[in-house]
């Protein structure tokens, strides 16, 4: 995985057209890039692959045909060599490949291994992907290109999306991970996004589960026009998206309030439901057990809880009166996928909130609810995130009857955002005192756990610096063997039930040795730094998260590390 854009029509611009389509989900994550192009004239493929981001252009042939691919390192380094499109031997086939092929060693035994029948392939990658090129390019002996394609596409086990083109035709197929297909004037596309898509053509057709399908004028009854717009990012006067996209907090909080209809629409649901279930991964499971402590707070009513790659194991109690809500940025992971086709078999109800229209859990969703957070290009989520959080927080006040107190609490965590990113060189001096920090620790209790959680992700995701979140109440309880001279613990202090539980705890790591760091509505001479934070009630997780996100982003920035594409870490994670 991760990115997929192929092109196949009567336009000599196809490679162009396929870089364009890469760049458009650059914000997907991805560590090696690749574009195969056929030549008509050499009657064969002319491939470019490297390692790193994509360049800004890319001297593109002339053809008619042409795949990408940009990968998030799975089986095998990330590497020119594992970097996709891989050839078959005889340099007539190309694919690209977004998923794991669950059965591969099996698979390649019978094509590396005389013994077993196998043509003794040269495999020159470490990826499970290139094993499928080698067995299409077998069964070509006994079938055309697209039967061979659907025979060897049967054969694999797990999840996998693939686009496979002999330079006379495109041959698409999915199981679980995404791809869209899309009509233009002069040829069709295929894309693992429809957001890479957009800009050519708003006619498409979103494969199902088992779809294959050669790309041809045999298709255009599938296309359907879609009335959505394309919005690109650009970064204007930033230099970098993360720190855009933190600016733009504000105007997504007031996004939330514009149009109230499924906010009341999913209170009713929670309301009726026989147990309710929030399901995210990540920063969105973060937002999942914010979930929790609100409605408890707020509406005084009972919700639960799962990651969603450990839902299956704990999926039992689920029945046909259950409602699960999941939430994804993205709405393509599958660690949420999987886990809502499990609900749905056993009749539950599923809301889906994404920010994604079109995606996979949003077209599996009973119930819809989209974030409208824009394009978030950068990998660590910012301002997804908050929307989501500010959702949860109008269920909750909904359910308890009191949404214009939701709503004004909202309003004021938006106005709050403001004043701290005004108050932001505060934050970049204490990234600069704090730099050096083999470990940082973030303590909060109640509402504050959650963004503890948070706040820990999202240094670690753009700094690198270790960073761990804790409920603080659990600090004694054997991490506190950890704090240490000058060890940087952050301490979140609203004005709520939990602030002289935390304070306590802030004594504890200063009897240790710690530099404490207090973020909250007043300072404490326990705090060696302390930063101001107007009091919005339940809402005050909002601008507690946006100090967090400004913190990670300077530390990023001051160590000379990408905010935006951190190492090893993908947007749209879809494997397992």
């Amino acid at each position: 995985m991760c990115g997929i854009f192929g092109y196949i029509g009567k336009s000599e611009d196809a490679p162009r057209k396929v870089f364009s389509g890469l760049k458009d989900i650059e914000y997907r994550g991805y560590d090696s890039w690749g574009v195969a192009s056929w030549s008509l004239d050499a009657g064969h493929w002319l491939l470019e692959k490297k390692t790193g981001f994509l360049p800004e252009s890319f001297n593109a042939p002339k053809s008619s045909v042409a795949i990408g691919h940009t990968r998030w390192a799975t089986h095998g380094g990330a590497t020119e060599v594992n970097a996709h499109p891989h050839l078959s031997c005889d340099g007539k086939i190309v694919l690209v490949h977004n998923g794991i092929v669950e059965n591969y060693l099996e698979l390649k035994k019978g094509i590396t291994h005389p013994s077993s029948g196998g043509n003794n392939h040269q495999i020159k990658s470490e990826t499970d992907s290139e094993i499928i090129i080698h067995l299409i390019e077998d069964e070509l002996k006994n079938n055309n290109f697209k039967d061979s394609v659907s025979i060897i596409f049967k054969k694999l086990e797990g999840l996998s999306a693939l686009v496979v083109s002999d330079g006379k035709e495109i041959v698409v197929c999915k199981v679980g991970s995404p791809l869209v297909l899309g009509k233009t004037d002069d040829g069709y596309v295929v894309a693992s996004d429809p957001n890479a898509i957009l800009p050519l053509t708003k006619n498409l057709y979103f494969l199902e589960d088992g779809d294959l399908f050669s790309l041809d004028f045999s298709l255009d009854n599938k296309f359907k026009e879609i009335d959505w717009q394309y919005s690109k990012a650009d970064l204007d006067k930033f230099p970098h998206f993360m720190l855009k996209e933190i600016y733009e907090q504000p105007a997504v909080l007031y996004n939330q309030l514009q149009s109230l209809d499924s906010v009341k629409n999913i209170v009713e649901e929670i309301k009726l439901a026989h147990g309710t279930y929030f399901l995210g991964c990540g920063s969105a499971a973060y937002a999942c057990i914010l979930a929790v402590y609100a409605f408890s707070k707020v509406a005084k009513k009972h919700v639960n809880f799962s990651l969603g790659s450990e839902f299956q194991f704990t999926a039992d109690f689920i029945t046909d009166k259950s409602l699960l809500v999941a939430i994804s940025q993205s709405g393509e992971t599958i660690d949420i996928i999987e886990p809502v086709s499990l609900a749905k078999k056993k009749g539950a109800k599923i809301v889906a909130l994404t920010n994604t229209l079109g995606s996979t859990l949003y077209r599996g969703a009973n119930i819809n609810a989209l974030l409208n957070a824009g394009v978030e290009k950068a990998v660590a989520s910012t301002k997804a995130l908050i929307a989501m959080m500010a959702n949860i927080i109008l269920y909750s006040f909904g359910a308890a009857g009191k949404l214009q107190v939701g709503i004004k609490v909202i309003e004021e965590s938006a106005k709050e955002i403001e004043e701290i990113i005004k108050k932001q060189d505060q934050i970049k001096e204490l990234a600069d005192k704090i730099k050096d920090s083999e470990h940082i620790y973030v303590l909060g209790r109640g509402i504050s756990y959650p963004v503890a959680l948070e706040s820990a992700l999202k240094i670690k995701e753009v700094s690198y610096i270790h960073a761990e979140g804790l409920a603080s109440g659990e600090l004694k309880h054997g991490p506190i063997a950890l704090i240490d001279k000058g060890t940087p613990v952050i301490l979140f202090v609203p004005n709520d039930e939990t602030k002289s539980a935390v304070l306590a705890n802030a004594m504890e790591v200063k009897a240790r040795g710690a530099y404490v760091i207090g973020v909250g509505v007043e300072s404490s001479p326990v705090f060696d730094y302390f930063f101001e934070i107007k009091d919005c009630g339940l809402s005050s997780v909002l601008p507690h998260i946006v100090f967090a996100q400004l913190l990670g982003y300077f530390l990023a920035v001051k160590l000379d590390r990408n905010p935006d594409k951190p190492r090893n870490l993908a947007k749209s994670v879809t494997v397992k």
